[in-house]
């Protein structure tokens, strides 16, 4: 193995001794050349100085007796020394009595020289003789050449410079030889011995030590490396061994794996079987869970139908001219097809968690007004002992984010149970913000729930007691299911009961705000309440009326309201009326339940009098103020105008194959001034909207001829009916179908069985002004 000069040892130790010798001799060599240099400057002024000593006396006797030959003599015997290039003798009057120069030596050294001597010196001695030494007869001068000394030091230094270069070069000649003889062979051939060696196969022979080095450095590493040599061949030995032994446990595993290879095809092929079978039982459960949702739909479509057509025909009979006891028969099949439609949703709706299928909307709603319209809507489920009271804190937010269609499903069951078991006194529902979250709670005097039952009543088709079913009735589905939209919209469910005191359910849910409190109106006033203070009554009136600006006073009997001053007196005891308005001509606002109503000959006798139903809400009650707090002529013009206005005149086309349901929708259209045009099929319906102009479109979806999904399509086709507005009226309830509705291009979803307030709702929203 060679290795280039550059790079061995030797040569590198020996350039860096003599990089190192240099350095020290350039310098030692530019101390002694500074010495000799300050030597050479005062020898200068020495010898200069030595010059004019010798040529003072005879100068001065030159000078004394004015000799100008002499001094002519003596400056021409100065100029003649090598660094004089300038003589004078001057008299004591500063006339020149002799004087001499020749030019300086010319040299390219002279840079240098002048540089460290100045170019030129000039020196001048006092002239005087011996016997009068006080009196000046003259002067020397002289002008003195430096070069001529500084050529001698340039030289000198010249020669100090070469002789330290050549001592270094000859010292790096003489390490170089050294080092290799005595570093750099001997590490060459360990080297050369290592380099033959070959490592693979074991060989314990030593390396050879080169002479001479058996105890220095380089017999050390010749020791070490043989030791290691040693180690080596012993682990390759060893390995060897080791090799061998894993050869034959190779052999060995090699018949394991093979035998245990048949093993695990045999057992891959049992488990591809048995994924084919699971494969195919996911297959029919998938199946199956399809079938299902295609029976639950249409097992729905299928009651629903007649649902809608039993329950519009007995609303719209209820309303015609009825005794009794036929009112009280209708009534009451009425309030049986209500229950069957509610079972339904709920049947449904716990499908759809079961199924994985309830998706939740996430728009801006009312909560306030959501709450006073369900409320409403349950009133009639209350019994005659029972008030339902809303109350609504002021500082809820007027927007929230939300379904408003499952929180009113939450609000519905809450309600609907507290009025089923509740047979006397009041079921309130208050509605606040706590914690970034809404409250909703619901309270009753009923009968309570006892502590050991109220884990058990959120299962499903479960009450708390076998005797509750018996006699109250219902399925056990509606807190259920009410307790599952609570944890879909990530809030919770809470109750607190006592067995005969009543029950306390509080909804929790995280709707955010979106627009905060409207401001509310001030009007000016003093309101009289004449109602008991255990009252719902009692309680809403100051929290709604201190708000609005006005002043409140509240009484428990009509017999202390003789003495008392007020602008509106408000009530909620129809059967106090009478002897109220022999006491007082002031307006009166009577808040009782619908069913509690005075009839219009009564109302007119007591006039003026307005009538609430209860529940309360806050629109109802400010709309009654402001209408009482006018002076008695604004009253009369508002009423005379209230029965001027007409009643909303629009021509609507129902698309309806069952001729039951077509009887129902346009009877409940047809009693708010509508004018409905039927159509059997969506085919029919395209025939009448080119003879015909129609405000809106109420379309089944499931028809013969042509479905109302294709009518729909075809509607928005044309450019003529872009804006008309569609609504589907559909007996299939599942969560897809309003996507599928909306995908056909209509505008709204209404599912059967439909309330008259619901649709009367949804066609004044689409109606255009």
């Amino acid at each position: 193995m060679e290795i280039p000069l550059t790079q061995r040892l030797s040569f590198k130790q020996a350039g860096l001794t003599v990089l190192v010798a240099f350095i020290i001799g350039a310098l030692l060599s530019l101390v002694q050349i500074g010495v000799d240099y300050a030597s050479e400057d005062a020898a200068i002024n020495r010898e200069i100085r030595a010059l004019m000593d010798i040529s003072h006396n005879p100068a001065a006797r030159i000078a004394y007796n004015i000799d100008a030959e002499l001094a002519q003599e003596l400056v021409a015997g100065l100029r003649r020394a090598p660094a004089v290039i300038g003589a004078r003798i001057v008299d004591n009057n500063g006339d020149t009595l002799a004087s001499t120069s020749q030019s300086p030596t010319e040299s390219r050294y002279r840079i240098l020289s002048d540089f460290l001597f100045g170019s030129s010196r000039h020196f001048e001695t006092r002239l005087s003789v011996e016997h009068a030494p006080d009196e000046q007869l003259g002067s020397l001068q002289l002008d003195i050449d430096t070069y001529a000394f500084g050529s001698n030091f340039i030289k000198r230094s010249m020669l100090t410079l070469i002789n330290g270069f050549a001592r270094s070069l000859l010292l790096s000649v003489v390490l170089l030889v050294l080092f290799y003889f005595m570093l750099t062979k001997p590490l060459s051939e360990v080297i050369q011995a290592l380099a033959g060696r070959d490592l693979r196969t074991p060989d314990r022979k030593r390396l050879p030590c080169p002479p001479g080095h058996e105890h220095d450095e380089i017999g050390v590493l010749v020791d070490v490396a043989n030791r290691q040599l040693a180690s080596i061949s012993t682990e390759i030995e060893h390995r060897r061994n080791a090799e061998d032994r894993l050869t034959d446990y190779l052999g060995e595993l090699e018949a394991i794996v093979s035998a245990r290879t048949m093993e695990l095809k045999a057992a891959n092929s049992r488990l591809s079987r048995s994924n084919e079978e699971l494969e195919q039982a996911r297959h029919n459960a998938l199946a199956m869970a399809h079938a299902r949702s295609i029976f639950l739909a249409n097992m729905s479509h299928e009651i629903r139908t007649p649902l809608n057509g039993l329950l519009g025909m007995l609303a719209l009979s209820l309303e015609g001219p009825l005794n009794s006891e036929q009112r009280q028969q209708l009534s009451i099949a009425h309030d049986s097809g209500k229950v069957l439609v509610d079972l339904l949703n709920d049947i449904l709706d716990l499908s759809k968690f079961e199924a994985g299928q309830l998706e939740l909307e996430n728009i801006a709603f009312d909560l306030g007004t959501l709450v006073e319209g369900t409320a409403s809507l349950l009133s009639q489920n209350a019994l005659p002992g029972v008030e339902l009271t809303c109350l609504i804190d002021p500082q809820l937010p007027a927007q929230v984010l939300g379904d408003p269609t499952r929180v009113r499903q939450i609000v519905s069951n809450l309600l609907s149970n507290a009025l089923k078991f509740t047979r006397e006194g009041r079921v309130d529902i208050r509605v606040s913000t706590t914690a970034g979250k809404v409250r909703i709670e619901v309270c009753d005097t009923g009968i309570g729930i006892a502590e050991d039952a109220q884990a058990r009543i959120f299962q499903p088709f479960t009450q708390a007691a076998a005797d509750i079913t018996r006699q109250f009735g219902g399925t056990g589905l509606g807190l259920a299911l009410t307790r599952r939209l609570c944890e879909a919209m990530q809030g919770q469910l809470q109750l607190s009961s006592t067995p005969g005191s009543g029950s306390r359910f509080i909804a929790l849910l995280p709707l955010p705000s979106l627009q905060p409190a409207i401001t509310p109106p001030q009007l000016t006033g003093r309101i009289l309440a004449i109602c008991g203070a255990g009252t719902g009554l009692a309680e809403l009136l100051p929290q709604l009326i201190g708000s609005w600006g006005l002043d409140y006073q509240r009484l428990d009997s009509a017999e202390q309201a003789d003495d008392s001053d007020f602008d509106v007196l408000i009530s909620d005891c129809p059967s106090c009326m009478a002897r109220l308005r022999k006491q007082t001509a002031a307006p009166t606002i009577l808040v009782t339940a619908y069913g509690s109503f005075l009839d219009a000959e009564q109302a007119r006798l007591l006039a003026p009098l307005e009538q609430v139903a209860r529940p309360l809400t806050r629109q109802h009650l400010l709309q009654a103020l402001n209408h009482a707090l006018q002076q008695p002529e604004e009253r009369l013009a508002s009423a005379q105008v209230g029965v001027a206005a007409p009643h909303k005149q629009a021509r609507v086309l129902l698309v309806e194959d069952n001729p039951v349901n077509q009887l129902v929708a346009k009877g409940m259209l047809g009693k708010h001034g509508m004018q409905v045009v039927l159509a059997n099929n969506g085919e029919q319906a395209l025939e009448r909207l080119h003879e015909e102009n129609f405000d809106l479109v109420l379309m089944d979806c499931n028809m013969p001829v042509m479905d109302g999904y294709e009518a729909s399509r075809r509607i928005r086709d044309n450019p003529t009916w872009q804006h008309l507005p569609i609504i589907a009226l559909t007996a299939n309830a599942l969560s897809e179908e309003r996507e599928r509705c909306l995908a056909a291009g209509m505008n709204d979803y209404l599912a059967k069985p439909f309330r008259r307030e619901e649709l009367l709702a949804l066609v004044d929203q689409w109606l255009p002004t």
